[in-house]
């Protein structure tokens, strides 16, 4: 059946007619697919018979988009949580990520990265040697890398070596000295500085120097000062950079999960700098307690203005379950060095904190995002939408991010409340085994990031990237979803928690255009909606489960006009000159945890 404008709308002027390959609307899943979409002045038009959209639309400048056989044509992706910035920063410095990401195996390929780093002209630029994205789990010496280990690659830098996670990190000696660490400084709230082993005693060991890894609020500063200390040339493209990888995998909506209100004021100018707005909509959380401080400045809307708009706020619970900082309500299967084997994480705020947070975003409006990986920074969550929930209502579409450790009853609890389950899905890929091993041990590790508990409930979940701590990778998204493949011993993950591939597409169109409010306009192809489409090389509702992940994103077009791949023959619609000041402030400023 057909979909067309309303009747008096003139025909026979439509900017693009798409056809052929295969036209998936997400939200029609009973009746047969159309044949053809017709675009007019960025919105969809027509859906339905391709006789029909050429009859009536199809005019002498109308550029006739013909998908190959095999091609499929989806709603433009829709990122649930991510960092645009941390993306651009991502593909800005050393990559330090295991296969298939990058090529790390160990302390010396990364330490080799690193030097390659400092001799780059990029390096050579800043002020400290910087990578990101090592995971100890897949180091083959099966641990962070140390003051000593980094040393060996500079004494006359700092270097920092970022987590994958975001939530931790390694430094050497002299950025210790940046920092100010030694034997007598106490870890901070809601971090910890892990020291050397000075000598172990019969009752315990002693702990003394710092050994150069950080975590939490004890990273953060490091990862601060790096980052500022990166040439304005640089620091500068971080979100051009950003925007840009977000569209090579069909992103035509990003986040920016987490700004201090000084990253949100310096992003305004960022997008007002851009003569025609930002080339992908940016949706924007701003850190509550600043928020909280200086309510007039968030300004929160669900009107883009240039491309940008604030959301609402963003709570951070507790850490990341990878780097075992998360909290949880029963211990680590394996405690991290200097813990015991009770050891359960630790919470980032108290419960007051989390309440008048909550409160306060509920109060003036704004949307409210959690960072909540453990089960026990789940319950404290759940407790105090509740207890808010009471005095301001519901349908706030308040969105628990990562929920790596949710138990059933946790979600029962989100969809009493209404409470979106935003998964970091691609956790079974990269960590699965890591958790069944090391972290949760193989009876809690089978149900991480249990979709399928959302799914049997009727709830509109979505899935995320988290970048930069994964690639912005969607087809990462949708394969981890359906197949729970690990990705050292290459075994399901707990296959009862696998959804179908049609529900993994939902959870980045559809469902996530509602939790953002904008499922009137965007997550699916229907008329009236913004012409956002993502051309893939295969239909991943037709396609075998395994080969999802061969996937490639072929075009990624943001309201009728294409901002992937960019073309020779005009100006690349993302990197856009913009004022350099500008940015490199903004983006100095904006790394908070992912």
């Amino acid at each position: 059946m057909s979909q067309e404008i309303s009747p008096g709308t003139r025909s026979g002027d439509a900017d693009i007619i798409f056809s052929g390959g295969s036209i998936v609307t997400v939200t029609d899943e009973k009746s047969a697919a159309p044949e053809a979409v017709a675009v007019k002045d960025g919105r969809i038009v027509f859906v339905g018979n391709l006789t029909q959209a050429q009859a009536k639309w199809q005019a002498p400048d109308t550029r006739m988009h013909d998908l190959l056989p095999d091609q499929a044509l989806l709603p433009g992706f829709i990122d649930a949580h991510g960092h645009i910035t941390g993306t651009g920063l991502q593909a800005t410095i050393a990559n330090l990520l295991a296969g298939p990401d990058g090529d790390v195996t160990d302390i010396a390929s990364l330490q080799d990265k690193l030097r390659a780093f400092a001799e780059s002209e990029v390096g050579e630029r800043s002020d400290w040697i910087i990578g990101f994205g090592y995971d100890d789990s897949m180091l083959t010496e099966g641990r962070h890398p140390t003051r000593d280990d980094l040393d060996a690659v500079s004494t006359e830098k700092p270097v920092l070596a970022i987590h994958q996670s975001f939530h931790l990190g390694a430094v050497n000696s002299l950025g210790l000295e940046r920092l100010k660490y030694t034997a007598t400084t106490p870890d901070p709230k809601g971090g910890v500085i892990r020291r050397r082993l000075e000598r172990a005693t019969e009752s315990e060991p002693v702990y003394g120097e710092p050994n150069g890894v950080l975590e939490e609020t004890a990273f953060n500063p490091a990862a601060d000062l790096a980052v500022a200390g990166m040439d304005p040339i640089d620091s500068g493209q971080f979100l051009a950079m950003g925007l840009l990888t977000a569209a090579r995998f069909g992103f035509t909506t990003v986040q920016e999960g987490g700004a201090s209100l000084e990253v949100l004021g310096l992003l305004r100018q960022v997008a007002d700098a851009y003569p025609d707005g930002l080339p992908t909509d940016v949706v924007v959380y701003v850190k509550a307690d600043q928020a909280m401080k200086s309510p007039d400045t968030v300004q929160a809307s669900r009107k883009y203005t240039k491309g940008l708009r604030t959301a609402g706020v963003k709570l951070l619970l507790d850490g990341s379950p990878q780097g075992r900082t998360a909290w949880l309500t029963e211990p680590y299967l394996t405690p991290p060095d200097g813990k015991d084997e009770n050891y359960r994480g630790y919470a980032a705020l108290s419960d007051k904190d989390v309440l008048a947070q909550v409160q306060a975003g509920f109060a003036s409006n704004w949307q409210v995002i959690a960072h909540v990986n453990g089960d026990a920074a789940i319950d404290q969550f759940i407790q105090c939408v509740r207890t808010a929930t009471k005095e301001a209502g519901q349908d706030r579409r308040t969105t628990a991010i990562h929920c790596q450790t949710a138990r059933e009853d946790q979600i029962e609890a989100f969809r009493e409340l209404g409470i979106i389950p935003s998964f970091f899905s691609m956790h079974t890929y990269y960590w699965g085994d890591w958790y069944r091993k090391t972290v949760l041990g193989p009876e809690r590790a089978v149900d991480i990031s249990p979709a399928r508990w959302a799914v049997d409930r009727g709830m509109a979940y979505t899935s995320h990237h988290d970048a930069p701590v994964a690639l912005p990778n969607s087809i990462a998204i949708l394969s981890s979803q359906v197949t729970r493949v690990t990705r050292t011993s290459g075994s399901v993950l707990g296959p009862d928690q696998c959804v179908s591939a049609l529900d993994a597409v939902k959870s980045i169109t559809i469902n996530a255009a509602r939790q953002y409010f904008e499922e009137d306009t965007k997550g699916s192809i229907e008329v009236g909606k913004l012409a956002d489409f993502v051309i893939l090389s295969h239909n991943p509702l037709t396609i075998p489960e395994r080969k999802i992940k061969d996937i490639t994103v072929v075009e990624t077009i943001k309201e009728g006009r294409t901002v992937y791949p960019p073309s020779p023959t005009r100006p690349d619609p993302v990197l856009v000159p913009v004022p350099v000041p500008v940015l490199r402030k903004a983006m100095s400023a904006a790394f908070a945890h992912c």
